[in-house]
């Protein structure tokens, strides 16, 4: 079992929660206890027992760093398996052994202003303390509804610590804003301290961070947006403001449409780490069954139960009883459809199997997979002075068409007149008051089309002559191909011949390919992006470029 911890690891495992046990026994339950219970077994060899060191009462990652955050979500781990009555270790007096060391370390470890570190990168750290919050502070609300007392008072001198903290310190990005106040409001339901009221209010009064698409700023599907969805749903259910969750519905029925046929989501617009990074859905899924128990939303309810063993959380089911419910009937999600978002700057089409994002500002403006069959990118450049990488600066619907369009200028300088001293080091600077001449331009354009069999993808580049272009594909390692022929200089990269037929096999499905062209063999094309992860398919030739690609699937 993959158990890497990091901070938003130590957030899925904390979002987990428990409440009274009155309600009735949910079907996800035994899936859900079983996996906690794994979870347990692993946090019991890899927190750090041994009295000698330092970092006695929390883990080490995979570099042999501390790693403080996971310390809170240990404890609410350890809370939750001693409370919850289907655990091996229901009322295990190890547990709150451990939960004793993972709070003590918390506590020792803490910074004068209260908060925590993140080895990586981050120091007294705000936002860090919170992400440990937001764990830790379920486990204790677990524990005083249940009248253990006394290992909630194992908590309680960090949590007040953290929560002085989390009321005056500062944030680095926009989602941090939202999980400071989501764990402010699990320390109100604990303690009802006004500050934290204070500064929740301070951060909603600059507005939510949602665009007309239903995204948030970081753009991040596959890990900020979960997070906030998740916080927004902490805070309206623990201050009574439901109409927070209407910023959540409308990023969760934005993510229905992002997602291809195996619930991995579209991370290609990102604006954070997980840009093009394979991600799935099972991160949202506290805010799609919270909302889809509430709403009774049948779609919603279709995507958390279909991670429930794997990411559905033991804590949040005892901290919100309400979920542990069997629920209305599933419903299905959208898969045959095409939706643009125009703020984002994406097309998306979903015929069953069949998934493709078009995107403006993003060198991978096509992906396409068909099954097992994954193309990550079609990208392309001209070798235009070192800046011939094709992203749009223009990105349109056009009939049937998706139109995207970049306009390229490369001048050369002439002297000042009258002359005047450059000195070393000032060339860049002055190079904007020079007057330019020989100026090269060139317009690139990519048209992407829904054809009967799959996509049609041309490719232009015209206006100064003769310039090197290279068309890149690129498709997810594990396939194998018929048509192509190995690539000059390059490591898994090949050319598709003129006017061949590529094929791309992965499992069962294919994705074929062409025609292709292969005027010269330049496909490193100097300032071009570098070759992408993976095996690429090259298509090559000289402006006046006009060609186009056949997908067919």
């Amino acid at each position: 079992m993959n158990m890497q911890i990091s901070r938003r690891a130590v957030l899925a495992a904390a979002t987990a929660a428990i409440g009274t046990l009155k309600a009735e026994p949910s079907p996800l339950i035994p899936a859900i206890v079983k996996h906690h219970d794994e979870s347990v077994e692993y946090y019991l060899k890899a927190q750090i027992t041994d009295q000698s060191d330092r970092w006695r009462g929390t883990l080490k990652d995979e570099y042999g760093l501390p790693t403080w955050g996971s310390a809170g979500g240990m404890a609410t781990s350890f809370a939750t398996a001693f409370l919850h009555p289907d655990s091996k270790f229901h009322h295990d007096r190890t547990m709150v052994q451990r939960i004793a060391l993972a709070c003590d370390f918390l506590q020792r470890e803490s910074t004068p202003d209260g908060n925590i570190n993140l080895a990586i990168t981050n120091w007294n750290s705000t936002p860090d303390t919170a992400f440990c919050i937001r764990s830790m502070a379920t486990g204790a609300i677990l524990l005083k509804r249940n009248n253990q007392q006394e290992v909630f008072a194992l908590m309680d001198p960090y949590l007040r610590t953290a929560g002085r903290a989390l009321a005056t310190g500062g944030v680095h990005t926009p989602n941090h804003r939202w999980v400071v106040s989501a764990a402010l409001s699990q320390l109100y339901e604990i303690y009802a301290d006004p500050a934290y009221l204070r500064r929740i209010d301070q951060w909603f009064a600059e507005g939510m961070d949602i665009d007309a698409d239903g995204q948030f700023d970081e753009r991040s599907t596959g890990q900020y947006a979960p997070i906030v969805d998740a916080a927004l749903v902490t805070i309206a259910a623990k201050l009574h403001r439901p109409q927070l969750l209407d910023y959540v519905r409308r990023n969760l029925d934005a993510t229905l449409y992002l997602l291809h046929a195996d619930y991995e989501l579209v991370t290609e617009f990102s604006h954070r780490q997980d840009l093009n990074e394979r991600r799935n859905a099972g991160s949202y899924w506290f805010p799609l069954h919270y909302l889809g128990m509430h709403d009774a939303n049948g779609r919603y309810l279709t995507l958390s139960r279909q991670f429930a063993s794997t990411a559905g959380s033991l804590a949040a089911l005892m901290e919100y009883p309400e979920l542990n419910q069997p629920g209305p009937s599933s419903a299905p999600l959208p898969d045959d459809f095409e939706k643009t978002f125009p703020g984002l700057g994406l097309g998306r089409i979903r015929r069953g199997q069949t998934s493709v994002s078009i995107l403006k500002d993003y060198s991978r403006f096509f992906t396409l997979r068909h099954g097992e069959a994954v193309l990550n990118g079609v990208r392309f450049s001209s070798a235009f002075f070192g800046k011939g990488q094709f992203t749009s600066d223009e990105w349109s619907k056009e009939g049937g068409s998706y139109k995207l369009v970049q306009h390229l200028e490369g001048p050369y300088f002439q002297p000042f007149t009258p002359p005047r001293t450059i000195h070393a080091g000032e060339w860049n600077k002055t190079r904007k008051d020079r007057q330019q001449s020989q100026i090269c331009r060139l317009e690139q354009i990519a048209t992407i089309t829904e054809t009967k069999k799959g996509f049609r993808v041309r490719v232009q580049s015209h206006g100064t002559k003769d310039v090197p272009v290279a068309v890149e594909i690129n498709f997810r390692a594990g396939g194998k191909f018929e048509g192509v022929e190995p690539a000059y200089k390059a490591q898994e990269a090949w050319i598709l011949p003129s006017g061949a037929t590529g094929v791309f096999r992965a499992g069962k499905d294919e994705v074929r390919f062409g025609p292709g062209l292969k005027q010269h063999t330049y496909t490193a094309v100097r300032g071009a992006q570098p070759k992408l992860d993976g095996p690429s398919v090259y298509l090559t030739g000289f402006t006046p470029f006009d060609h186009s690609i056949e997908f067919e699937v």
